[in-house]
């Protein structure tokens, strides 16, 4: 018997769940795609999400909810198919440049970018790319959130979940990585995580070059080793996140960004040591 590709198999269950997701909306779902590695290609079974996107014609009472216990549904199918992330908004919005669903920035981007239809009517001329700065407010913040929690903060210094999970490490090392790159772009482009971290090894002053290393490598399927993780951890996850940290304080500062936001990086750098 052949083996499914990975890639594959993680595209059929995108279809299945775009399948599930028409019988929400009906008539409503314009078009369904693909987004991140599964479209632009590099698709890693360790690491990657399966990201789905649904443009609808509009937005009804309910939804929200029919879309969020639909996708749980699915997640509950398989291993794999817990790695679904949905994406939804309506194209009057996405026209706009808004979202009315579940639709970040970064991730309109992305369709705008990389989008690969699954079914419907292909839609990608009429999405608004969002603006840089946008994008530079909605990472700083998705990192004050996710990446500056206390908790996460902690672990820093001494790692218990980034020696054990894969997903987790990649994200933790390469979402900066990425953030670095996405901000040096002259539209903003969306960036996958090898040309990020080809550009980030290039530049002279970047530290924890090994740690970027490794993480593609564990990306790619290389186990997960507490002796050979924990010293590369302890050299270059601090250094790495102050070096982010200092570059997001620069841009926050040129686009005269909230006052609470780049008071949050000045706290996250200084409770970093």
């Amino acid at each position: 018997m052949t083996k499914t590709d990975p890639a594959t198999a993680a595209r059929a269950v995108a279809a299945e769940a775009a399948e599930e997701y028409q019988e929400i909306f009906g008539e409503r779902l314009l078009s369904a795609y693909v987004l991140g590695s599964l479209s632009y290609g590099g698709y890693a079974p360790a690491a990657s999400d399966i990201d789905l996107a649904l443009v609808v014609s509009e937005v009804g009472e309910g939804d929200r909810e029919s879309v969020a216990a639909t996708t749980a549904a699915l997640q509950e199918r398989s291993p794999l198919h817990r790695k679904l992330s949905v994406f939804w908004a309506s194209l009057p919005a996405l026209r706009e440049g808004r979202e009315d669903g579940r639709f970040p920035a970064m991730d309109r981007l992305q369709l705008a970018d990389f989008g690969r239809l699954l079914l419907g009517t292909d839609v990608l001329a009429e999405v608004a790319r969002p603006a840089a700065s946008e994008l530079l407010l909605e990472s700083a913040r998705f990192a004050i959130a996710v990446l500056a929690a206390p908790e996460v903060t902690a672990e820093f210094h001494e790692p218990k979940r980034l020696l054990v999970d894969t997903v987790w490490f990649t994200k933790a090392v390469l979402f900066p990585v990425r953030f670095l790159y996405s901000g040096t772009t002259p539209t903003g482009r969306a960036a996958n995580n090898d040309e990020a971290a080809e550009w980030y090894l290039a530049q002279p002053d970047a530290p924890a070059g090994s740690l970027v290393r490794l993480a593609l490598r564990v990306r790619e399927g290389h186990p997960l080793d507490e002796a050979e993780l924990g010293p590369e951890l302890s050299a270059g996850l601090v250094p790495l996140y102050r070096y982010y940290i200092e570059d997001q304080l620069r841009q926050l500062k040129e686009i005269d960004a909230p006052a609470d936001l780049v008071a949050a990086f000045e706290d996250w750098r200084q409770r970093l040591g």
